[in-house]
């Protein structure tokens, strides 16, 4: 049973920068693909970013690209997601999850394990 605990959210105006950190335990962090998703009130859950699990391979949502980079330390069992420009659209509650396949799902509920969350609020 892998456990993920997700920190670093808070509220920022737009065009600050966040640093969300997810660390896991339970289980072997770099046999997981990891990724973040995330869900504002009133919409669906929506996949944000997933990094392979050796940290080589990304991938991003159109709405993030070139804003938010996501990275991961496997000496520290931790995956992050950097978010720079962030905009009022942005606000959300972020959610870390994990995969045992090659590649994180975009689908949240195809994934294996997942984190509580951690609001992130941007203010215009």
């Amino acid at each position: 049973q892998v456990s993920l605990v997700e920190s670093g959210g808070g509220l920022v105006q737009a065009g600050a920068s966040l640093r969300l950190s997810c660390a896991a335990s339970g289980g072997t962090f770099s046999s997981y693909s990891m990724g973040w998703f995330r869900q504002a009130p009133g919409k669906e859950r929506e996949f944000v970013a997933r990094v392979s699990r050796s940290g080589d391979k990304t991938y991003y949502a159109d709405a993030v690209k070139g804003r938010f980079t996501i990275a991961r330390d496997n000496a520290k069992n931790t995956v992050y997601l950097q978010m720079n420009i962030l905009k009022p659209e942005d606000t959300a509650a972020y959610y870390c999850a994990a995969s045992r396949r090659l590649f994180l799902s975009r689908s949240y509920d195809d994934n294996d394990y997942w984190g509580q969350g951690t609001q992130v609020t941007v203010s215009s």
